[in-house]
């Protein structure tokens, strides 16, 4: 029997196993991920951008657990040779009507205690020469890495450590007992002492599995990406963001030089009707209608509707796309924007249709659920594996 379990092989995953490791020393560990490598999903599927805190209320997990995790995750690199760059970043404001929410971002910066620079038009153009704005904020200490090596190095040094690691490994049932769990799996059955839940996009269900009602359900939206070819991609130096807009859960469509020097566009944000549809084709019944039978998507999508709409409009038309980089680097032209696949991201919604904005992990005396991961979960992913780690009653491990 083990003394843990963790589901999910991707970044938040491996790096609470790390943790478990750390904390309880020669405690016997499994991991089981269904797919055929590790970080498969949403840990592979991102921008790669080593986030620096910004956007995140003071005070919450995600404002703090970033900034630690941001720290340990240049740390880990560094000691891996694992190749990253700390580049900065623009946060432009395209036109007066956003200059007071990107004062009010540089206010957020300063409580968070992130150094940045606020600049002017001309100023802004020393960074990104091909930039139109009326005013950007500089932010030093953001950056890119490629997550998917990261991940890998996670699970290698998980496994060096004495972990037992399953691939191809579809969790079908959970079976709590008196004293342990048991995990039925297309592999066969596993017993743990303690079961941690870090499966994405299928986190609730993992949850439901062991007989939770979680209080969210996991609405899956899909983020499309577009490279930058030819001279287009000769006009960006590092990263430019639009200034967010707060009634909309996103950070918009920004551009990217990734640590491998191609350049990125995007995500948009749509709905996606299969939790891992990476295509604008996937449909999976039983997911669609997870979505439309939960009041929470009715009470969430009403009110964006326009945005919605918009966002489906963008996913189809690549000239809609290209104004949104545009307003930020008219140069850029529309014909050097070639797709470059899709990530899904996991958003847990309230059945009042509130987006869960924070970290949530659910508590029974046997197990944890990661129910909501959002980003900058691949950034901060060694202190939330930290935090869930010490959240484990001191008794569970064995030393």
């Amino acid at each position: 029997m083990f003394d843990f379990a963790v589901v999910g092989g991707g970044l938040v995953g491996l790096a609470t196993c790390l943790a478990l490791q750390e904390r309880f020393g020669s405690a016997n560990l499994l991991v089981i991920e269904k797919e055929n490598e590790w970080g498969a999903h949403q840990s592979g599927h991102n921008s790669g951008v080593i986030h620096s805190g910004i956007y995140y209320r003071p005070g919450s997990a995600k404002a703090r657990l970033c900034k630690q995790g941001r720290e340990a995750l240049i740390a880990f690199c560094d000691r891996h040779a694992i190749p990253y760059r700390i580049c900065g970043k623009l946060i432009v404001a395209c036109d007066e009507t956003e200059l007071p929410r990107l004062k009010d971002l540089q206010q957020r910066a300063r409580e968070n205690g992130i150094p940045t620079r606020f600049l002017n038009a001309e100023e802004a153009k020393r960074w990104e020469p091909y930039v139109r704005c009326t005013a950007a904020l500089r932010v030093e200490t953001t950056g890119v890495v490629d997550f998917r090596q990261v991940c890998r190095a996670y699970a290698q040094e998980v496994e060096a450590r004495g972990a037992e690691m399953h691939l191809n490994t579809l969790l079908m049932g959970v079976r709590p007992e008196t004293n342990s769990t048991t995990l039925i799996s297309s592999q066969g059955d596993f017993r743990c002492r303690f079961l941690i839940n870090c499966a994405g996009l299928f986190s609730d269900r993992v949850a439901q599995l062991a007989g939770l009602r979680p209080p969210v359900r996991i609405l899956p939206f899909r983020g499309e990406y577009y490279t930058l070819q030819n001279a287009s991609a000769d006009l960006i130096k590092g990263l430019i963001y639009p200034v967010p807009d707060p009634a909309f859960p996103f950070l918009g469509v920004h551009l990217t030089r990734t640590v491998d020097d191609h350049v990125h566009a995007g995500p948009n944000a749509v709905l996606s009707l299969k939790r891992e549809g990476y295509m604008r084709s996937d449909f999976n019944l039983k997911d669609c209608w997870e979505c439309i039978g939960y009041r929470g998507f009715w009470r969430l999508v009403l009110p964006h509707m326009r945005e919605g709409l918009q966002e489906i409009r963008r996913s189809r038309n690549r000239a809609l796309f290209a104004q949104s980089v545009r307003r930020m680097v008219p140069d850029i032209r529309e014909s050097d924007l070639i797709p470059n696949g899709a990530g899904v991201r996991a958003q847990a919604v309230t059945p009042d249709g509130k987006l869960v904005d924070d970290f949530l992990i659910l508590e029974t005396p046997n197990a944890l659920h990661v129910c909501n991961a959002p980003s900058p979960a691949a950034t901060a992913s060694l202190a939330i594996g930290q935090e869930i780690a010490n959240r484990v009653p001191a008794g569970w491990g064995r030393r």
